[in-house]
This record gives structure tokens, sequence and C-alpha cells, in this order.
């Protein structure tokens, strides 16, 4: 092959990107040590003098030095320009190689440019350019230094010929170094390779998840601390936003991952997880995904009352449009909007504000079931509570609310809000022995049947009830939390040993950490309403945090039957085991100082 040959295609490779550009023809190292073919790929297969080429003329020739310098001379640079700098780079003592190899990258990055500024324009033009180039240059693709402009190339087409994407699922090293651009058109025929890439992923994810709510040193209400668009921020849900792109079927793979998970796990963090990538995905503008999901506008909607921590009427409206529009044969659904709905940020959120209209209808002396928003509320915790059992049993129906539980279980909880808000005015009136008593008698007794009956018979009323002990938590009501906490231990299904319910439970007590030398607020809080739910792994983390805080304050007596029913058996996770130890090298350390304590005023007696 002629030198002015091999300058051409190099330079019409070039081209071919950028019409009328100009640079100069590409070297590329073609020595051993260079670069080379794998499996049929090298200089060789668009048609450039390489290793091969190389070998041969070295093979059959008589002289190997002449081969090698005219070898030398068809494949350098061939620019009148450049030839003198040659002899001179020589007295440098500058390797040719090093000279070539310089060239050549500036030359590498001055083509990727220009193929990025032909990506960016989408026209069916440049399209074609970005083809033709493609298959020019893809021959050399496993050619390391040329690697990145195929790469380049690659990265700015809408779509690849499977051809080439078969060479790149072949060869890990090159899938590896691809684009997601690239990956997308793979993933998107090949779930299981799609699944083996977000998996790790969504481990990350929960696990981030665990850690806000397991911290056994922390004081803190960590979980429910950060906003939506915040916790849209995490890298976790930027990198799989970014994986899928606008690409429909992936979108659909992943909704189809979490279900299952959720599925299996019963996890109600992949509900999080994929409310949190729709919003995500709303933030970037991906209209071909969000154009597409039903869920959308009602996502967006809940993210909105989230944020704002509040539900006006219009919002009530709009929502309640959304469940109200689902026609038959749209019945599926409702699985989604249930995962929606099951989200720990959402059941947080519809409870809380219950509790402040609950809050509103006693002191306005109105009844709960004239109140549309509330209804409304229970009407979508109760979707968002059944969504493991809808998905699991493939029957999308909407749970019909038990009206009892607006007629009978909710006035109950109002007659217990008049108590705390009777005893809590009878605390501030001057000391007056008998107005107290009756004030104990009459406000402070067990709570009535419908309560502590519906607590145990519905989620929905369980759930609002684990809000309302959190709000007596809040406020630091010790009568009013000794009075209902024990009913807990009963709850519907044990809801009230979920784990983001105690997560805020136990921060809430450490805030009151000053009622637990009291042996009577003590036999509340473990005996009748934790230790029920110790042989669960998750409570008894939960209580490990609890008494990791407020262990200075518990009677000697206490902490030792405490400690002794939260000794880890072998059979539990290290987890535990480490947070166990760390508790009682705490308990260790306070007995020392108090030993020592008691021993200074001896000593100096």
């Amino acid at each position: 092959m002629m030198p002015t040959d091999r300058t051409k295609k190099f330079a019409s490779a070039s081209s071919s990107a950028s019409a009328g550009s100009s640079g100069t023809p590409m070297e590329v190292d073609s020595t051993p040590g260079g670069s080379g073919t794998v499996q049929g790929f090298g200089l060789e297969e668009i048609g450039i003098p390489g290793r091969d080429f190389l070998r041969d003329a070295l093979t059959n020739c008589s002289d190997p030095l002449k081969a090698i310098e005219e070898f030398q001379n068809e494949n350098e640079i061939l620019l009148p320009s450049l030839r003198p700098m040659l002899p001179l780079l020589d007295l440098h003592g500058i390797p040719r190689l090093d000279f070539h190899t310089s060239v050549m990258e500036a030359l590498r990055e001055t083509l990727i440019k220009k193929i990025n500024e032909i990506g960016q324009k989408d026209t069916k033009a440049n399209d074609k350019k970005l083809k033709e180039l493609l298959s020019k240059s893809f021959p050399v693709i496993k050619i390391k230094p040329l690697r990145p402009v195929v790469l380049s190339v690659l990265k700015n087409m809408t779509e690849i010929n499977d051809k080439y994407l078969e060479v790149i699922l072949n060869d890990k090293e090159l899938y590896d170094q691809c684009d997601t651009e690239v990956k997308r058109q793979i993933w998107k025929d090949n779930q299981s390779l799609f699944g083996d890439q977000v998996t790790p992923l969504f481990t990350k994810y929960i696990k981030r998840k665990e850690q806000l709510l397991f911290d056994y040193q922390s004081k803190g209400n960590l979980f429910f601390s950060s906003s939506p668009k915040v916790r849209r921020q995490d890298e976790v849900i930027k990198e799989l936003s970014h994986m899928i792109g606008n690409n429909l079927k992936l979108y659909d793979m992943i909704l189809q991952f979490l279900r299952t998970l959720f599925l299996r796990t019963k996890n109600i963090h992949y509900c999080s997880l994929r409310a949190e990538l729709l919003m995500a995905l709303h933030d970037l503008e991906a209209n071909d995904i969000l154009n597409v999901d039903p869920c959308h506008k009602f996502t967006w909607c809940m993210d909105a009352c989230i944020r704002e921590k509040n539900l006006d009427v219009k919002r009530s409206r709009e929502l309640q449009g959304f469940l109200d529009s689902i026609k038959p044969g749209q019945e599926k659904l409702l699985g989604d909007l249930s995962m929606i709905l099951c989200d720990p940020y959402a059941i947080n959120f519809l409870s809380t504000t219950a509790m402040r209209i609950l809050n509103n209808i006693m002191n306005n002396e109105t009844f709960p079931r004239e109140n549309p928003v509330l209804i409304l509320l229970l009407r979508m915790l109760a979707l968002g509570l059944s969504s493991w059992e809808m998905i699991s049993t493939q029957v999308f129906k909407e749970p019909k609310l038990d009206p009892q539980i607006v007629t009978k279980f909710l006035p109950s909880m109002v007659a217990l809000m008049v108590d705390d808000q009777v005893r809590n005015l009878n605390a501030k009136l001057p000391p007056d022995e008998r107005g107290a008593a009756l004030a104990i008698i009459e406000h402070s007794g067990p709570p009535p049947d419908a309560f502590q009956a519906y607590v145990g018979d519905s989620g929905v009323a369980a759930t609002i009830a684990m809000y309302y002990t959190l709000h007596l938590a809040r406020v630091k009501d010790k009568v009013g939390l000794m009075r209902v906490l024990g009913c807990l231990s009963t709850s519907f299904h044990g809801r009230a040993y979920d784990d983001t319910f105690l997560h805020t439970l136990v921060y809430l007590l450490i805030g009151m950490n000053e009622d637990f030398s009291a042996e009577d607020f003590c036999t509340v809080v473990f005996d009748e309403f934790l230790c029920p739910g110790l042989p669960q792994e998750n409570v008894t983390r939960h209580v490990l945090r609890l008494v990791f805080n407020i262990c200075h304050k518990l009677g000697a007596p206490r902490l030792e039957s405490v400690m002794k029913t939260l000794q880890p058996s072998s059979m539990q996770t290290e987890a535990l085991r480490v947070a166990f130890s760390a508790l009682e090298e705490k308990i260790n350390a306070l007995e020392e100082a108090n030993t020592a304590a008691a021993a200074a005023p001896e000593a100096t007696t």
C-alpha cells in the first residue's frame, strides 16, 4: 500500500466527523509495544499496515534494518512541514514514538470534540455522518489509543446496530468503558444484565435507610428530617436516573424489579425508592417517561404536599380526583398508587395531617365524619397500608374504609385528646388537691374500649393511634403516654413495631429521659410495649438505641433486667452484637465513674 493511500484513508475517517475540517493525518504506533489486534480487530481491518504487516515484512526480507527503515518512511507523519522536525527531535533524544503519540493524542481530542458537536445536533444528516464514521472506525475499537474516538461516536448515536452492541457485550473491558448512553441500548434487550447493574444500587439504598434507623448512638430523628428535594439528591437516585435516561423500557424494568423486591421482602423502603425515582425523573424533565406513567401527576401532587407539610382543599380535590378517575380495566394502576402511598414519608404525612385535623375537630367541637379531607386521608392511608397484600394477591381493588373507624374509633381518640387537654389545663391551675385528684381519676384511666379494639383490628386505626402516641411523647405528656402505649403491643399485624415508628418514638423517649427514673414509666415502656416485640431483631436494635442513651437514668435493678433481656444470642447479627458490646462498655464506664465519685468523699475524710 502506497503512503499516500494510507494518508488518504486516515484523512477520510477524520473528515467524516466534520465536513470541511482540516488537520494532520493521524499516525498510530504499529510497533509490537504500541498497539495490536484482538480477535480480528486492528489497523489491518481498515487497510493500514500494522503489527501483522511488519511481522510479515521482517520474516520475508533479506535485510531487516532496511525493511524497518522502509516501514518507518512509509508510515511516519507525511507532512513536509513536519519532516525537518524529526532530525531535531532525534538530536534532543526524543523517541519517535513519543512524538507520534503526542500528535495522535492531539488529533484524537480534536476529533472527539468534533464528534460531540455533531451529536448535539440531532439531524438526519448528522446521524448519517456518525453511522459512516462508526462503520470506518469500529474495527479499531480494541486498539486502546484509538478506542476513545470510537466510544465517542457510540455515545452520540441514538440507535446503534446490534452487530456493534454484540461485540461490546462480549468484551467485558469494552463494556465497562462504554458510556451509559451506549449501555442503555444493551440493557433494554438484556433484562438480566440490567438487573445485575441496578441490584447493588438497590442494596446500597436500603442499607443507607437502615443506617439512619438503627444508629444506636444517635439521639436525633434522622429518618424524617430530610426534605423530598434533599432525598432526591442521593447519589443512588441520581445514578439510577442517569441509567434510565429517557428510556421507558428501562424505567418499566426498574419498576418491575422494585415490585418484585417489595413483594419478596416486605421492605417499605422500596416504595420510597419508587416514588423518589419518579420525582427525580420529573426534575430531569424526562418527558418520554412522565407522559406515559399514569402515577406521575398523583406522585407530583403528593410530593408537593409532603414538601409543604400541608394538604389544602385544592390538592385534596386533585388527589381524590385521581383516585375516583380509575375506570374499569385500569385497576392495576391501584397497585402502583398503593406503593406511592406506602412510602413511609407518605404514611408519615397522611398520619400527621390527620392528627392535626383531629385536633381542630376537638377545638371546634365538630365530628370526624363531617370533614371530607380527613376521610380522604384515611382512604389514602388504607390504600397505602394494603399495598403489599394487593400486589401479592394481584387483586387490585381499593380497600373499603370501615365506617366505624370514623364513627367510633376517631371519636374515642378525640375523647382521649380532650382528657389530655383537661389534665394540661389542671396542671396550670393553683394547687388544689381535690381538683387534681378528680382530674387524675376522670381523665387518666384506661382508654375507651373502642380505641383498644380498633387498634388491634384495623391497620388505619393502629397507625393513627401510633401517631397520637408520638404526639403525646412530643409534648412530654407522661400520663397520656402511659395510658395508651401498652395498647400498641397488640396493634394490627404488629404495625407499632415498624422501624420508622420505633425510630421516631425512641428519639422522643430519649427526650423524656428524666421520666425513666420512675419505675412505673419503665414498666409501661419496657414491659408493656417494647419487650413483647423483642423476638424481632429490629425491635431489639431500637431498644438498644434507647437504653444506650438513657441508661444513666435507669435504676440498677431495671438496667440489669433490661440488659439480661437484650443479651444477644449466637444466631443474631454482627451489627446487633457490636451495639450490645458498645452498650456494655458504656455501662461499665458509668459504673466505674460512680464508684470513683463515691470513693472520693471517703478519701477526703
